[in-house]
């Protein structure tokens, strides 16, 4: 733990925990867990508690990108419910506190598989159980009626996947730091070949191996789903095809690391992820391509706003230095799997 981080002026947290979160002990530390890529995220203590702390990155923000509130909201919605997520602490709107909003949960016990060098270290069987849970995680968190849970006015679920290829193409025009045709050619593809939508759910909107949190004693247990920042309404096969796409080795530039699935035969296939989705949930899977192409779509724009501020400077940690380097790629994957 450290006194000093980017992104966080520990003496005004010390202010806000000391006013808005009544089991604070002590003074604060902190450490970075996860750095840049997407919001930044701090382990915090104050010696006898620990809290993990979100803020957006560093740098110009995005429109609607990078919500603190709806972040908080959805975690604080789901802790009602089968969905593992961390307890709700505190949300602070206030930018004159640290200069930007953040959000503030329990510490989850745990661990995270967020490389292949973590996950070759599994038995095969440890791996089948983990891939098993998380593909199980996910068709609960599908399972969850949303108005149940107070976030019928969350998201807009009809015309989602429309939206979804309005919004990252617009995207794009705001990060790119190229030209590369194949993005505008994929994005007509997926216009012009929009399927009927298969439901209306609580989307996840990142859901990969590395944003859970699993029981540190058992691999077929998920103790918690974190990054919650892209959460809204919509198709819940938007959530399966872009797990497809981060199963495929050439996510790895993106994160940054070892690819996980692919380091340990244990793990479910990509066509075995799918599978077990349908066989809990009930959904057809006849219009998946069209899914994992538009999940390639939105993570080679997602790469690309990484790549950006990068290039400016803007991240915080290490492994982006390759993120680039795939966006042409997810984006000819995308093509390749539309067809």
């Amino acid at each position: 733990m450290t006194t000093t981080l980017p992104g966080l002026d520990l003496p005004a947290l010390q202010r806000y925990f000391e006013a808005y979160v009544p089991e604070t002990a002590g003074e604060l530390s902190a450490s970075l867990i996860q750095g840049g890529k997407s919001n930044l995220t701090y382990r915090l203590s104050d010696g006898v508690h620990d809290w993990v702390l979100r803020r957006p990155p560093l740098g110009p923000l995005t429109p609607t990108a990078h919500d603190m509130a709806r972040e908080y909201r959805v975690v604080a919605a789901l802790g009602s419910t089968d969905v593992p997520v961390a307890q709700a602490v505190s949300l602070c709107q206030d930018t004159e506190v640290i200069g930007v909003p953040f959000a503030v949960v329990s510490y989850v016990e745990g661990r995270s598989l967020r490389s292949g060098d973590d996950a070759a270290e599994l038995t095969e069987q440890e791996a089948q159980d983990c891939s098993r849970a998380l593909v199980d995680g996910l068709a609960a968190l599908h399972n969850v009626e949303f108005t149940d849970v107070g976030l019928a006015d969350f998201g807009r679920p009809a015309g989602y996947l429309g939206r979804q290829i309005s919004r990252w193409r617009s995207q794009w025009d705001r990060v790119a730091t190229r030209e590369l045709p194949a993005l505008q050619q994929l994005a007509t593809i997926l216009g012009m070949t929009l399927p009927e939508q298969a439901g209306e759910t609580i989307v996840h909107g990142d859901y990969r191996l590395d944003n859970t949190i699993v029981d540190k004693q058992d691999w077929g247990r998920i103790a918690a789903i974190v990054d919650w920042e892209m959460a809204t309404l919509g198709d819940p096969l938007a959530d399966l095809g872009l797990l497809q796409v981060y199963w495929d080795p050439r996510s790895e530039p993106v994160l940054g690391v070892r690819h996980a699935p692919s380091a340990n035969p244990g793990f479910l296939s990509v066509d075995g992820v799918a599978e077990r989705y349908s066989a809990i949930t009930g959904c057809d899977l006849e219009n998946l391509a069209f899914y994992r192409a538009l999940g390639y779509f939105k993570l080679a724009v997602i790469a690309e706003g990484i790549h950006q501020r990068y290039l400016a400077g803007d991240t915080v940690g290490e492994g982006f230095t390759a993120v680039g380097s795939a966006v042409p790629v997810l984006l000819d994957a995308g093509l390749e799997a539309i067809g």
